[in-house]
């Protein structure tokens, strides 16, 4: 999978890490690359004029879009973001909401098919 943009994600913080399904098995097409840049675009507008945290980057690989959002409260983020996320069109799709660090060994997870 390629990689933009990803920081090193601070130990402190939870996630919300979105997958969208793409019409072929490697990168999607030009115009749903397009698509998902400017979801992302939105998705920094509500993170950063909610202070909820930020938008940290994107994968595209193996037939889907992965986006990555990190912040204090995982359910305050999927909250300000998740109308968003449903808009868009690109499906299946579904939202891992992680609250800990994928190190912790005992991290709670859950699904939200959108």
């Amino acid at each position: 999978m390629a990689l933009f943009n990803r920081k090193k994600q601070k130990i402190s913080e939870q996630a919300v890490i979105v997958h969208y399904n793409l019409s072929d098995d490697e990168h999607g097409s030009t115009e749903e690359r397009e698509a998902v840049f400017r979801l992302e675009d939105s998705l920094v507008t509500l993170i950063e004029g909610h202070k909820v945290g930020e938008f940290d980057g994107n994968e595209f690989g193996g037939g889907e879009a992965v986006l990555y959002s990190y912040g204090p409260d995982a359910d305050r983020l999927f909250a300000v973001i998740e109308q968003e996320l449903r808009s868009f069109t690109a499906r299946p799709a579904y939202a891992t909401i992680r609250y800990g660090d994928v190190a912790e060994p005992s991290v709670t997870e859950r699904r939200v098919d959108l």
